[in-house]
C-alpha cells in the first residue's frame, strides 16, 4: 500500500501519481508537462505494460496528455473517468497528438539540414485512437470495484465539465485506508457547471495548490462588461475578435452571449452573428451539449427544462473548414469572432488578427491569461505593431481585457475544501502548485489548521498502511539535465515492446500447456529471425 509522486510535485503541470496496492499498479492521472519545467520528474518505476489501470480526474492535457504515450509504451488496461471527461479526452487527445506530430515534423526538417538523424514521434495518431478505446465512463457518486480490495468513486469538483475528485478505498491484509485525490478544485459560481462538492472523511488527501498563495479579485459583472464592449464596437462598425481557449472558456462566452441576446441588451444590431472559428472549440461545445444532464448546474438546467440550450442561440455560426474560416473576413457586417489559440500563438486566430488589428473600429478582447513571450501578451502590453505571416501589422484596434473567472479555487476556496473534512486526515500531500506556492500553502495548513501536511518532490514514496515516508523525492533542476535529453527512437519502441512481452508472458502463467507451448514456439521463432 504505497503512493509514489511522479509529476505535479512542486510544479503545476504533469499530474501523475502511482499507487501500489493489493498486487496492482494504478496511476491517478497521466499528464503532460506544459510550459516551463522546474524539476526533473522521476521515471515510472515499472514499465507501462505493468500498469493495471488509470483513474483520471479530468480532461485537461496536464492531467491526461501522456495517456497515448503510456499506450505506445505497452499499457493496455482500462482508463476510468466520468462520461463527460471521456468525451472531452477524445477530442483533446487527438488535438494534442496532432500538435506533437507537427512539432516532430518541424524538428526533423531542422535536423535534416544539420545532418542529424531524424527522431520519431513519441506516439502516433493510431496510439491515440487505441487509447481512446480504453476509456470507461462512470457517473458521479457511483462506488465502483476496480480490483479485489480496491474501490473508487468520482465526486464533482467543479473545475471543468466532468472534472472530479477521486475517493479510493484500499483494503489490504485486513487494513482499510481511504485516500482522496482532489484533482483541480474548482472556483465557485462558474457558469454552466456546479460548485465543488465537499468530501467529509479520508485517511490521506492529495490536494492541489495552484492558487494557494492568493485570492481572486472581486467577481465583475461579465454580462454588463461584455455588452458594453460589443455595443461600442458594433456602433463604430467594427468586429469583436476574441482569442479564446477552446475548451471551457469558449463555452462560458457562448453562455454569456446567449443571455445578452435573450435580454436584447445590444441595441441596433438585431440578431448579430457570432462565429466560433475553431474545430476543437466546436467539438468541445458539442460535448458540452451532449453532457448536460448530471453535469450542468441548476441555473443551466432550468434553461434546459424550458427548452433552451444554454450555449446555443440564433446567429451562432460554426466554422469547420479553412474555407469557412477565410469566408468570415469577407462578411462586412459587425460580428463577434471567437477563435483559438487563446494566447494567439497558433491557429486561426492569427488570420483574424491580421484582418482586424489594423482597423480602428474593431476590438480585440482577451478573456484569458496571456503568458510572457506570447503574441497575446505583446498585444495586451501595448505593442504598436506585430508580425503576422511575415507581414508587419499595425495595432490600431481597441485592446480590451475581460477578467476571466479562474477555473481554480483560490486560497480561500482551497482552505474551505480541506476544512470540510470532519476528522483531520492522517496526512495531507500538497501538489500541483509552483514550488514556493506549494511550500507556502503547506505551511498554512500546518499553522492555521494544525494539519500534518507535506509538499513532496518527484520520487517521494509514502507507506499508506504505516503512515511513514519510505523515500524522499529528488530535487533535480531541469536545467542541469536538459542537454542530456534525446529524441524518442524506433529502438526505444522496440525496448518497450519487449517489456510488454514479459508482462504478457507473466499473465499467461497457469495457462494450458498446449497454448503455452505454441506461444513459446512463436517467441523462439521471432528470436531466431532477429537474433544478430
Amino acid at each position: 500500500m504505497k503512493l509514489t509522486f511522479i509529476g505535479a510535485a512542486h510544479e503545476v503541470t504533469g499530474s501523475c501519481f502511482y499507487l501500489e496496492a493489493c498486487g496492482k499498479h494504478i496511476l491517478i492521472d497521466c499528464g503532460m508537462e506544459q510550459g516551463k519545467d522546474v524539476y526533473e520528474n522521476v521515471e515510472l518505476p515499472i514499465s507501462a505494460a505493468e500498469v493495471d489501470g488509470v483513474l483520471l480526474t479530468h480532461a485537461h492535457i496536464d492531467h491526461s496528455g501522456n495517456l497515448p504515450l503510456l499506450y505506445a509504451n505497452g499499457f493496455r488496461g482500462e482508463i476510468h473517468a466520468t462520461g463527460a471527461t471521456c468525451g472531452l479526452c477524445e477530442i483533446m487527445l487527438k488535438d494534442s497528438t496532432h500538435i506533437q506530430l507537427f512539432e516532430t515534423e518541424w524538428k526533423n526538417r531542422k535536423r535534416k539540414r544539420t545532418g542529424e538523424e531524424p527522431i520519431i514521434p513519441s506516439y502516433t495518431m493510431e496510439d491515440t485512437y487505441n487509447t481512446i478505446k480504453l476509456f470507461t465512463p462512470h457517473n458521479y457518486s457511483e462506488r465502483i470495484k476496480l480490483f479485489e480490495g480496491i474501490e473508487f468513486r468520482f465526486v464533482d469538483v467543479g473545475h471543468l465539465l466532468g472534472s472530479a475528485s477521486i475517493e479510493v478505498w484500499i483494503t489490504e491484509e485486513g487494513v482499510t485506508k481511504k485516500i482522496v485525490f482532489s484533482g483541480d478544485i474548482g472556483n465557485i459560481n462558474q457558469p454552466l457547471i456546479n460548485d465543488p462538492s465537499y468530501i467529509k472523511e479520508a485517511d490521506y488527501v492529495v490536494m492541489e495548490s495552484t492558487y494557494g498563495d492568493r485570492n481572486h479579485e472581486e467577481r465583475p459583472n461579465y454580462i454588463k462588461e461584455l455588452t458594453e464592449i460589443i455595443q461600442t464596437t458594433f456602433d463604430r462598425g467594427g468586429n469583436v475578435v476574441i482569442p479564446s481557449f477552446a475548451v471551457g472558456r469558449t463555452q462560458v462566452l457562448l453562455y454569456y452571449i446567449r443571455q445578452i441576446k435573450a435580454d436584447n441588451l445590444i441595441k441596433g444590431h438585431t440578431n448579430f452573428k457570432v462565429y466560433v472559428d475553431s474545430p476543437l472549440a466546436n467539438d468541445a461545445t458539442q460535448i458540452f451539449n451532449e453532457n448536460m444532464y448530471g453535469y450542468f448546474d441548476k441555473e443551466a438546467m432550468t434553461l434546459v427544462r424550458h427548452g433552451i440550450k444554454p450555449i446555443s442561440f440564433s446567429g451562432l455560426r460554426t466554422s469547420i473548414t479553412s474555407d469557412d474560416s477565410k469566408a468570415i473576413n469577407f462578411d462586412e457586417e459587425p460580428k463577434v469572432i471567437i477563435s483559438a489559440s487563446g494566447m494567439c500563438e497558433a491557429g486561426r486566430i492569427r488570420h483574424h488578427l491580421k484582418h482586424n488589428l489594423w482597423k480602428e473600429e474593431s476590438t480585440i478582447l482577451f478573456v484569458g491569461y496571456q503568458a510572457n513571450g506570447t503574441l497575446g501578451r505583446a498585444i495586451l502590453d501595448g505593442a504598436t505593431e506585430v508580425k503576422l505571416f511575415g507581414e508587419t501589422v499595425q495595432v490600431n484596434s481597441e485592446i480590451r481585457k475581460l477578467s476571466g473567472v479562474s477555473g481554480h479555487a483560490d486560497r480561500e476556496g482551497l482552505l474551505k475544501w480541506i476544512k470540510s473534512y470532519e476528522k483531520k486526515p492522517e496526512k495531507v500531500f500538497v501538489v500541483h502548485g509552483e514550488s514556493n506556492v506549494a511550500d507556502l500553502f503547506t505551511n498554512s495548513l500546518r499553522e492555521e489548521l494544525d494539519l500534518n501536511a507535506d509538499a513532496p518532490y518527484s520520487g517521494a514514496i509514502f507507506d499508506l498502511k504505516n503512515n511513514l515516508w519510505l523515500e524522499e523525492g529528488k530535487i533535480i533542476e531541469v536545467q542541469a539535465k536538459a542537454k542530456q535529453k534525446k529524441g524518442f527512437t524506433v529502438f526505444d519502441r522496440l525496448v518497450n515492446a519487449g517489456r510488454r512481452l514479459m508482462v504478457v508472458i507473466q499473465h499467461n502463467e497457469g495457462g494450458a500447456n498446449k497454448d503455452l507451448a505454441k506461444f513459446t514456439s512463436q517467441i523462439e521463432a521471432l528470436c531466431d529471425k532477429w537474433d544478430r
